[in-house]
């Protein structure tokens, strides 16, 4: 039986080991930049929808499945930019909206100058196992703002060509105000702001 002298060195010893299989039990993936690339629509003066992706990301993922928790991580190259329409990819990366529709704010992303936009946050919310929003930040433009995404799929298998490690894959989606982030071109026209972001992204357990 512990005594009373011992019992504070027993405690920090179960603290300790709590800490540790704690650690222990957080898995990290690679994102697979062949399988991954946010998407979005919005929207061109109320006439139409501009719909595009970005081609090139890259990152990491951590699950710890015993704690209900994961982190986050997505960098993406903002000239790999794609709309199916090279004048118009151009403009956006790198003109401005020509005179006189543009008063002010008629720059786009300046990818020059602002090369990638960075998403950071943490898996939250499990249910049945697998986390339903992520509680995170975008940076754009070089501004940070909160952004939250919500999971609308998220699962888990053993990749049949590098078993066992696993692959995880999930599409989440958000909407959010471009003009939060400085890229307010066409604002003064009487453009719609609110953009509708779409990750699909996969994920594979380091070795």
């Amino acid at each position: 039986m512990a005594t009373r002298k011992n019992t504070p060195r027993l405690l920090a010893l179960a603290l300790l080991l709590a800490a540790a299989t704690s650690t222990a039990a957080a898995t990290r993936f690679t994102i697979d930049p062949d399988h991954t690339y946010p998407s979005f629509a919005a929207d061109h003066m109320g006439l139409s929808t501009w719909r595009g992706k970005f081609d090139h990301s890259q990152g990491t993922l951590t699950l710890d499945r015993a704690n209900r928790t994961g982190t986050v991580h997505i960098v993406t190259q903002v000239d790999s930019i794609n709309f199916g329409n090279p004048p118009l990819t151009q403009m956006v990366l790198r003109d401005a909206i020509p005179a006189p529709l543009c008063k002010t704010g008629c720059a786009f992303f300046d990818a020059a100058k602002y090369p990638t936009a960075t998403y950071d946050g943490t898996l939250t919310d499990f249910v049945d196992g697998a986390p339903t929003r992520v509680a995170g930040k975008l940076t754009l433009h070089d501004v940070t703002r909160p952004l939250d995404l919500k999971i609308e799929r998220f699962k888990c298998v053993p990749d049949p060509m590098l078993h066992p490690r696993e692959r995880c894959g999930a599409d989440a989606a958000a909407t959010f105000d471009r003009a939060d982030f400085g890229i307010d071109a066409g604002k003064s026209f009487g453009m719609d702001m609110r953009v509708s972001l779409r990750i699909q992204v996969e994920a594979v357990q380091d070795e």
